[in-house]
């Protein structure tokens, strides 16, 4: 190589253009040397990259070098990389991050690796943790259980299914309150009938040893005695009927023996006090715990037909005697039968038909009028008496003669007073008049 050549390339390397070696002597050719040994010995300087083409003669701040970093990088929809211009151009989170990524690439090969994505195809779900997962069933309010008690309770006058009502205590977590079961049950049965109170105490005889045991109806008796005070303020009667179920529940084996004597001299309140006095008294009377059985009475639908209508035909008697109105709307009530009203109705006109007397009629009619307006028997209890007698008119003729004509006048009375419809009066039985030829031949009878 000429020494024209090798000036040529230490002075390029040094940063000498080729246009200044172009055209020199060799005597200026040593200067270059000496030129090139103080270009070396300079320190070295790097000029800052400038992004992006720059017009001539155009200078570009901070804020126009971010907007042609911007322009400079590529803006595909999908891309990964920082849009911003500060970053170095990789993808973000290293490669791990955007939508539809599972991780890292090469992530799935790692064996200690786990996925805990289960939409993951590589998810196996036998590898996670085993978790015990248990069913806890929390245990009912005193607000829920009352809820509960209500409905049941009035199901059970209604159906005497002491099964559907134990099937609906079953399904609760009843826990530490299942005294209150005893307490409700007894204080629903003060409001009512002797014939809901024999049924409260043969469903309380059900639930013991299935759901209730001899703590529970203690504990329930317990709370009703301490709130008597408060019942027999809407119910005086409430210290004898808490008496009889406390004697009742031991005559069923429901509370033990002891428990009346126990608690006699230890309660203060007066009315708790009556109350065992009550249930004491029935048990230690001769033959106590078999009267028991039927501390009660027998429930109105249980009573034998015949048992019935008895005490209705003696009713209608000694009301045609005294003419107590209100007597024999107390001796009705209390057999408790509103579905066999229509029997008292029938009686009642037999009787009527039978005395055959002004009296009797207009006695019966106003007796069944104030019935009627007390809605304690219904209008279709009336209706069907009345036509029980239309159907057995026929059969009454034989002991009374004039059955037709008594029964036409009673039921005028009865439409008069508002008790029947005139449809009933429309379907009183008319008898056939019938004529003989000619009276006392003996002729043919003719139908008129």
């Amino acid at each position: 190589m000429s020494a024209e050549m090798e000036v040529v390339s230490e002075s390029l390397q040094d940063g000498v253009s080729v246009d200044m070696v172009n055209g020199i002597d060799d005597e200026s050719i040593d200067g270059l040397r000496e030129l090139s040994k103080d270009l070396s010995s300079r320190p070295i300087r790097k000029a800052k990259r400038q992004l992006g083409r720059l017009s001539p003669g155009k200078e570009v701040g901070p804020e126009g070098a971010a907007a042609l970093a911007k322009k400079a990088l590529p803006l595909a929809k999908n891309s990964r990389k920082s849009r911003d211009g500060r970053g170095r151009g990789l993808p973000k989170k290293g490669g791990a991050g955007g939508k539809g990524v599972w991780g890292k690439p090469g992530e799935e090969v790692q064996e200690d690796g786990h996925c805990q994505d289960s939409h993951d195809p590589n998810y196996d779900s036998e590898s996670e943790e085993e978790y015990l997962i248990e069913e806890i069933d929390p245990e009912v309010t005193l607000e829920e259980l009352e809820k509960v008690l209500e409905p049941a309770i009035l199901e059970y006058y209604e159906s005497n299914n002491s099964t559907e009502f134990i099937s609906s205590l079953t399904d609760l977590n009843i826990g530490e309150k299942k005294p209150r079961i005893v307490e409700y049950m007894i204080s629903k049965a003060i409001d009512h009938k002797p014939a809901q109170c024999e049924m409260t105490s043969v469903l309380l005889s059900d639930l013991y040893g299935r759901v209730l045991q001899h703590e529970h109806i203690i504990e329930g008796f317990n709370d009703i005695l301490d709130k008597l005070s408060d019942l027999v303020l809407d119910a005086p009667h409430a210290p004898e009927v808490v008496g009889k179920f406390l004697a009742r529940a031991v005559a069923d084996d429901c509370l033990p023996p002891r428990y009346i004597q126990s608690h006699k001299g230890k309660v203060d309140c007066k009315t708790s006090q009556e109350a065992l006095l009550k249930a004491d008294t029935l048990l230690t009377q001769k033959h106590g715990i078999v009267r028991l059985d039927n501390i009660w009475g027998t429930g109105g639908g249980l009573r034998p037909v015949k048992y019935l209508v008895k005490q209705m035909v003696m009713l209608l008697k000694e009301y045609l005697s005294s003419g107590d109105i209100d007597e024999a709307t107390r001796c009705l009530t209390e057999l408790d039968v509103p579905h066999f009203h229509h029997e008292l109705v029938y009686e009642a006109v037999n009787m009527v038909l039978e005395k055959s007397t002004d009296r009797a009629a207009e006695m019966m009619a106003r007796l069944l009028k104030s019935l009627a307006e007390a809605i304690i028997i219904t209008p279709d209890q009336l209706n069907q008496g009345f036509r029980r007698i239309f159907e057995n008119v026929s059969d009454i003729c034989l002991d009374v003669p004039n059955a037709y004509t008594l029964l036409d006048k009673f039921a005028t009375i009865c439409h008069r007073d508002g008790i029947i419809g005139i449809d009933i009066l429309n379907d009183v039985p008319q008898r056939g008049r019938k004529r003989f030829v000619s009276e006392g031949d003996g002729g043919k009878v003719k139908s008129s």
